[in-house]
Formats: structure tokens, sequence, C-alpha cells
């Protein structure tokens, strides 16, 4: 029997498109589908036109086009059970799209789809405008909001019920084949489901396609009793577990109603009914966007929300799930107590303020992290900062060291209200605290250069070294690239600055600049002005570190971001899980090593060893040695030096060492730096975090939450950013103004203030 299906997809009120398409498709024995399709695109004017643009050509063509449609399937087929025709979307991405039906001998095409071929445009408005207000039902109140704000102000009252289709059709508030199929959801005593949750979902969709409300007084996983939600209206229903069967069955059931639809009229259950199908939505996917969970609202029980309905929704549903984010801060202490009770030696610190109890920051370490710094980590620390992705704008410091392999090693973590040079400073100060021995060597301290802090560095670790991290200082550079360019162009930038950072004489680091320089003078300028003496190898003073260009931050900003809208105890929660993680893995990298140094250390070694191989090597004396390649190099075992002064820049023996000690049998090992050996890579990962028990829900028996109350900090104001002035252009070919009244340039009689 052949079939017709042609296919609209159109838009009220915007620049659109329909796209026709014609499919005939005649089913024969032992014979497959053929099918054709016919495609005409027309977006001249919106779709609610003028009647001009009905007249178009491209407007005939359809409606011929559909005509001698219905004339060919008309003239091949077999019986009359095929006269209707059904439109179908467009559309497979379930958005909201128009249906209607057309009849086989009729070519005009429905208001539905956008456009009327007969009444005047004035006509058409106003019919429009008569009938978009008696179009929306809402389930709550039905009250309408006076002003467009009271209105976005309506939370989850406000609810729309349409058909799947995203317009509404008059009285018919959902579409035809969900209301069928959700009336008939609740049949009587005796019916079965496999849980509660299904009994709940098709009760949800029962009460919607037969418009009343109910509440479930007894609601668990063994029993469900539901009512109307107006008082002494007949409408009753029970059903509870069958263990004998394993099935959910409905016991008692009274579908008449007494109150005449009351429920439906002026019952509020919008929010709260709501916020429970968003919750179940998002248990599983916390990080849901508001435009999958109203689609999939939408699409399950034919209601159409708005985005700030689903987004507060969403917010709700989550504060239920998870906590209140407010409430989360007066879980503070505790979690402050339990970290030390459950890992001796660790240092926490809490600021409160005096006045009204609000969050200032919080710090803590633990003890297996600053055991690992101290004995398997070099004296190297990269200062970090980044947003915990809240209202309240707190961020999130980070200390981390740098381990055997070249790995971040975390050592501290703080949290604070805004980031400042007191946050700082303060942060700082418990560092040093926490790490500091008699024998601690001078540490070096890496940060972003825009951050400012080098002086509070100084202040609290007198001794220390200062420099700038080599991935913010790339960033910083692509922002002040600026033209005009030469030569090469500006990308060949980036690549000569970094080798200008790894320099390792000051010929080679002017001949760089230079470059740049070629290229941009402007980029030059500020190359130098950021003084090389915090970022090169040549002129830095302390560990060597620029060969890391990674950012710090980046494992736990990922976290951060995974966690946004969460509580502020499930995101301390979530790095203290990644912080061992991380840990337990790198534990096992370094139990697995058979190597002498680390992993990463070690293939640099092999590498310069094969190089080596190529080398002459001359006898100076025991200690002294002159090693040839391209050029002559000397080599001093006792002082670890070589005049190539990689030796002395990276810590590893250069590739003229390694031929000295493969000519005099001397082992390479003996000259690496302790700190690149497997032994401190397991030493920095020879302990583990314990558990802190109970820090994934509230645990009340352990924490006096009055004398506990600690309240989120106040959301930082920070100026209004000014807006720059355009200069204005004058046109000399502008008239210029004269006043009739005093005869003056400038301004006109109506502005002229002089007297006659």
């Amino acid at each position: 029997m052949p079939a017709l299906s042609l296919r609209i997809s159109s838009s009220v009120g915007i620049q659109g498109l329909i796209s026709v398409s014609l499919a005939l498709s005649q089913t024969e024995p032992a014979a497959t589908d053929n099918y054709f399709e016919v495609a005409i695109n027309y977006a001249p004017q919106p779709l609610v036109s003028s009647k001009k643009a009905m007249k178009s050509s491209a407007c005939q063509k359809l409606l011929s086009i559909l005509a001698s449609a219905d004339s060919l399937v008309a003239s091949r087929e077999d019986n009359s059970d095929s006269e209707s025709r059904t439109w179908s979307s467009y559309h497979g991405s379930g958005e909201a799209s128009d249906y209607a039906s057309v009849a086989t001998s009729g070519a005009k095409v429905d208001r539905d789809f956008g456009f009327d071929d007969c009444g005047t445009p004035a006509e058409r408005v106003k019919k429009r405008r008569r009938t978009s207000g008696s179009n929306k039902a809402e389930v709550a109140s039905g009250k309408k909001s006076s002003s467009k704000k009271n209105k976005d102000r309506g939370a989850l009252t406000n609810v729309i019920v349409v058909d799947e289709l995203g317009d509404l059709n008059g009285d018919e508030d959902l579409p035809e084949k969900l209301v069928a199929s959700w009336k008939e959801g609740i049949n009587g005593v005796g019916q079965d489901f496999k849980s509660v949750k299904e009994f709940r979902e098709t009760l949800h969709k029962y009460a919607i396609a037969n418009r009343f409300v109910y509440r479930l007084k007894k609601n668990d996983t063994n029993r469900a009793s539901g009512r109307c939600l107006i008082e002494g209206c007949s409408w009753r229903i029970h059903a509870s577990w069958v263990h004998a069967d394993q099935t959910f069955r409905i016991r008692k059931f009274n579908d008449e109603h007494t109150c005449g639809g009351e429920s439906w009229k002026s019952a509020h259950p919008g929010k709260n009914w709501l916020v429970s199908i968003i919750k179940e939505k998002i248990r599983d996917s916390p990080n849901e966007k508001p435009r999958d969970v109203a689609k999939a609202i939408l699409h399950d029980f034919g209601i159409k929300l708005k985005y700030s309905q689903v987004w507060r929704g969403i917010k709700d549903a989550k504060e239920q799930l998870q906590g209140s984010y407010r409430k989360s801060y007066s879980r503070l202490p505790w979690f402050c107590k339990k970290l030390m009770e459950s890992n001796p030696g660790s240092v926490t610190k809490l600021v409160i303020s005096d006045e009204d109890k609000r969050f200032k920051h919080l710090f803590f370490s633990f003890s297996v992290a600053v055991n690992g710094f101290t004995n398997g980590c070099r004296p190297l620390i990269f200062l970090e900062a980044s947003s915990l992705r809240s209202k309240y704008k707190e961020m999130l410091l980070t200390a981390n060291a740098v381990d055997a392999d070249d790995g971040f090693f975390p050592v501290a973590f703080a949290i604070v209200d805004i980031e400042n040079g007191d946050r700082w400073q303060w942060f700082l100060e418990q560092l040093k605290s926490a790490i500091s021995t008699s024998q601690q060597p001078a540490v070096t301290f890496i940060s972003d250069r825009e951050k400012s802090i080098e002086k509070h560095v100084r202040d609290v670790f007198e001794n220390s070294y200062h420099g700038y991290s080599i991935f913010h200082l790339m960033e910083s550079l692509k922002k002040n690239m600026k033209g005009p360019f030469q030569g090469d162009g500006r990308g060949v930038i980036p690549a000569v600055f970094l080798a200008a950072s790894h320099a390792v004489r000051l010929e080679a680091f002017s001949s760089l600049t230079e470059q740049i320089k070629h290229v941009s003078s402007t980029t030059y300028d500020w190359v130098i002005q950021i003084d090389p003496a915090h970022w090169t190898t040549l002129l830095f003073k302390g560990v060597p570190y620029n060969h890391i260009i990674q950012n710090p931050a980046e494992e736990y900003s990922k976290v951060i971001d995974d966690m946004r809208g969460s509580t502020v105890m499930q995101k301390i929660e979530a790095l203290v899980s990644k912080l061992t993680n991380t840990m337990n893995h790198r534990r096992e990298e370094a139990r697995n090593c058979s190597t002498r140094l680390a992993p990463s250390k070690e293939k640099q070694l092999v590498e310069k060893a094969v190089k080596a191989r190529s080398l002459n090597v001359l006898f100076s004396s025991e200690v002294v040695f002159e090693v040839h390649d391209d050029l002559t190099h000397v080599v001093n075992i006792e002082n670890l030096h070589c005049t190539c002064l990689e030796w002395k820049f990276s810590g590893l023996p250069c590739c003229h060492a390694v031929a000295v000690f493969l000519s005099t049998s001397k082992s390479v090992y003996d000259y690496c730096p302790h700190w690149f050996t497997v032994e401190s890579f397991r030493s920095a990962y020879s302990e583990l975090i314990n558990p802190i028990s109970g820090i994934g829900r509230p645990v009340e028996d352990e924490v006096d939450y009055e004398s506990a109350d600690v309240h989120p900090p106040l959301t930082p104001r920070f100026p209004a950013q000014q807006k720059e002035e355009t200069p204005k252009i004058l046109d000399s070919n502008r008239r210029t103004v004269i006043c009739s009244k005093c005869k003056e340039p400038g301004h006109n009689k109506a502005s002229c203030k002089a007297t006659i």
C-alpha cells in the first residue's frame, strides 16, 4: 500500500525555513521500498508573513507540489483507509516541532505552520492575539504576574502544559498520543508494577493526563498511599510491595473526584513535584545541563519549562541531594578535627570573623604530604590559585612540590574568601609552620608573575628564591604580542621566547631576544621588562625549574569544574579523594621502578649515553678531562662542572660528562643528585593518607552545630570596568550649525542663552 509522508519544520515569528520532503513508497511482494524526495527551501520572510509574501512564487510552487502529490497518491491507492495523511517531525532531536493533519483533497496549509492563505494580515494578527492567552494552562494558581520581573520570579509554580511540539493548541494541552497512553496508566486494584519507582512515575503521568493533583501521604520502598490535594475529595489510591510475587501492586483505588477538579485549578504543586522529577534525573548525572533536563521533562511528561525554572529546580534538587551550600560551612570545624584525628601530625587552620561568624580562610596539609616533601622532593614549590566555582567567589590556593620524576606533589591547600596579598601572606605563614625544619634548605618558590606575591615570599621565607612560572609567562606573552610584525611573523615568537628562557650563555640569550625584536619591537620591550633574572636559566639563582611548562593547578581545577554546584565540603572531599588517588598511583609507579633513577631522568641519561659513545675523551688529570665533538669541552667531575654548562643548570651529567664516566668505568649514578633517584621517588610516596570517616555525609552526633555555626563569606564586589570613550572624529564636510537668534556657531535657537 503506498504511503505519503510530508515533513514540515517551522518556527513561528523568526526568519524561518520550510523544508517539504515528499516520500513515496510502494510495497510489493518480494520488493523493497523505493523512495524519492522533493525538497523546497523557502526563507524570504518570517513565517507569519504578509499577504504579499504568501503570493510569492515559492509559496505557489509549494502548494502546487502538495496538490500534485495528493493526486499522485490518490491514483495509486487501493483502499480508502489511506485518505488521511500524517505529518511527522522534520527534526529527530526531540525539539519542539509543529504537527497537523492534511486531507488528501486539499492543499491548504494550516495556521499552526505559521501562515494562512485566507484573511488579511490584520485579521491574522488579531486572531493570534485572541488565542495566545487561552492557549496556556498553568499548573498553579492560574494568576498572571503583573510584570515580567515577577513572572520570572515565579520559581517553578508557573508550569505551562503543552504538546510535544511546543505549540499550544487551544484546550488540548497535551499531545493526543501521550494523553491516550497516560490516561490508561492506572487501571485499578490488582495492577502490578516492577517497583515503587515505576508506580510513582505512572501515577505522575496519570495525574497530568487526567488533570488533577495528588499528594502521597505514605511513600517509601514498601508502600505508597495517595490522596487528592483537596481535602474531602474521595479520590484515593494505595499500593504496596507483595513479597510472594516480588511486585508492587495496587490494593485500593477510588478513581472518583468529588472536588470538581479544584486541585488542578488552585493547588500549587509545581515546585515540589518538578524538583522531585529533576532530582531523579540528576541523581546519577549531577552535571546535567538545564536544557537537557528541560528536554527530558518535555519528552517524558509533555511539560514545557523555561530555562530559569529548570535552573532553579536543579538548584533545589541538588540542595536536597547534596545538602545546602550555605550550611555546609558549619561542617568545616568538624572536618579540621577529623582530619587531625585520622592523620596525626597534619596541620589545619580555620579562620572565621568574630563579628558575624563568616568564613574567611581554611588551610590544611596532610602529614603524609609534608613528610613526602621533606624526604623525597627537591626544595621547589609552585604556588597557584584557582576559582572554587561558586557564587561566593572563593579561591583555592595550592602549594605543589616536584618529585623525582618531575611530577607535581601536592603539599598544602587553602580556601580563602578572596585572593589578595594578605591572604597569600597568611597562606605562606601556615605553609612555613607545616614544612619548616632545622635542616630545611632554601626553598625556591615559583608563581604567576601577575599575582605579585614575591614580596610576601621574601617576608615569610627570608632565604628563599622566587621565579616566574613559565606556563603563565607563555600565557601572558600571547596577550602581549603586538604588531606590527616583521620577518617570520608572530607565530615564531613563543618558540623563540621558550628557547631564550633555556639559554645558558648570554650570547645565546641576546641572539634569541634579538630575533624577537626583529619580528616585533613591542613584544621585545615586554620580554625585557619582565626581569629575565626571574625566569631564565642563565640568570636565575634558585633550583632550576623552567623545563616545567605545565600548569600545576590544572588537575585540581578539573576536579572543581566537575564539582561545580556542589557544596564546599563536597569539593574538599573531591580534592582529598584526588590527592589520595594520585599518591596511591604514584606510589605504585615508584615501587615498580627497576632503575636507579626515576623513569624520566633515566630516559634522559640513556639518550645522553647514546650520544656520548661518539665523543673522544682525553685525560688531563684524575678529575679533569677534555671531550671533543664539534667543540672542545672541559669536564671537572670533582666540581660537577662542564664548560657546556648543561650539568650545572640541569643537575644531570651532560653527554660530555657521561662520555668521561664511560671511559673511566666510573658510575654515572654516583654523580646524579639524590632527588632524581628512585629512592627519593619512593620516599615521597612511602606513606598513605588515612581515610576521614564520614567526610561525605553530615555527622550530627559528633558536631555541635550551634557552637560551630559558620556562615559563608560575603560575595566580594569588584569595581565595574570603566568603558573607554570613543574619541569623536571630526568630519570636515559636516555642516556647522549657526544660531538664527545670535548668529553664533555651535548651537541652535532652542539652546541659545544669549539675551536680546
